[in-house]
C-alpha cells in the first residue's frame, strides 16, 4: 500500500519562506512523476508544481514561478517544495501526489496516490 505523508506546513508572514516535505512509502518514486497541489477554502484543488521521475521535465503554475521550487531525492523517496516570498494568496492546504508518467502532468486525475495535506497559512 502506497502512503504519502506531507509535513512542513505552518503559519508565516508574507515574504517569508517554508519548505514542505513529502515522504512516500510502499512505492519507489524513482519511476513516478511527483507533484504538489493546493486547495484554498471554497476553491477547487489547484496544480502548483510537478517534476518528472527523471527531473528532465517540470511544470509550475504561473502564480508561483520564480518563488517555488520542487525538488526530489529519489534515493530518499522524498520530494520537497521550497516556497519563497510567500503571499497571502498562497494560503491553502498543500497536497503531494505521485503518478505514473514520464512527464510532469498538471492534471490531478493523472496522479493515483495522494497525501492528507499540510496547511500553509500566510498572513500580511
Amino acid at each position: 500500500q502506497v502512503q504519502v505523508a506531507e509535513s512542513g506546513g505552518g503559519s508565516v508572514q508574507a515574504g517569508e519562506s517554508l519548505t514542505l516535505s513529502c515522504v512516500v512509502s510502499g512505492r519507489s518514486i524513482s519511476t513516478y512523476a511527483m507533484a504538489w497541489f493546493r486547495q484554498a477554502p471554497g476553491k477547487e484543488r489547484e496544480f502548483v508544481a510537478a517534476r518528472s521521475w527523471s527531473s528532465t521535465n517540470d511544470a509550475y503554475v504561473d502564480s508561483v514561478k520564480g518563488r517555488f521550487t520542487l525538488s526530489r531525492d529519489n534515493a530518499a523517496n522524498t520530494v520537497y517544495l521550497q516556497m519563497n516570498n510567500l503571499k497571502t494568496e498562497d494560503t491553502a492546504v498543500y497536497y503531494c501526489a505521485s503518478g505514473r508518467s514520464d512527464y510532469a502532468p498538471t492534471a490531478p486525475a493523472l496522479y493515483d496516490s495522494w497525501g492528507q495535506g499540510t496547511q500553509v497559512t500566510v498572513s500580511s
